[in-house]
């Protein structure tokens, strides 16, 4: 499954050893989704992964993660697990801010209000109509 957004909370790494003996590490992570209704998804990097994503706030990422759950103890634990993080942005070049919606190859229309001019007919006149 794949998520897009901006991490808004990067958690301090964690390290420890399984019961077998063997070195483990993690990171942590919450994003935000860019969606009309964000949501915040609270995902980690296990092993390898927490290295070589390394990841920080305010970053925009595309995500790519599995979803699992586990039982203990008669409760169930799930995880969003991450496999893959694309930075989105960082390394392209980043437009000047256009307030145009319509894109930089269409022009904005005027104010219809700034092209109305007195036409002198009624120059005496205490209104401001047009006409």
């Amino acid at each position: 499954m794949e998520v897009t957004g901006k991490i808004i909370l990067a958690l301090p790494p964690q390290s420890g050893e399984s019961k077998n003996g063997n070195p483990w590490k993690k990171r942590e992570y919450v994003l935000e989704t860019e969606e009309q209704y964000p949501r915040k998804i609270h995902f980690d990097f296990f092993g390898d992964r927490a290295d070589q994503f390394p990841l920080s706030e305010g970053q925009r990422v595309k995500l790519s993660f599995d979803i699992e759950s586990r039982e203990f103890n008669n409760r169930w634990y799930t995880n969003i697990r991450g496999w893959k993080a694309e930075i989105i942005g960082e390394n392209s070049e980043t437009p000047a801010k256009n307030d145009n919606p319509f894109g930089n190859d269409i022009p904005m229309p005027n104010d219809p209000f700034d092209s109305v001019q007195d036409s002198g007919s009624n120059s005496g006149a205490t209104d401001d109509l047009p006409f």
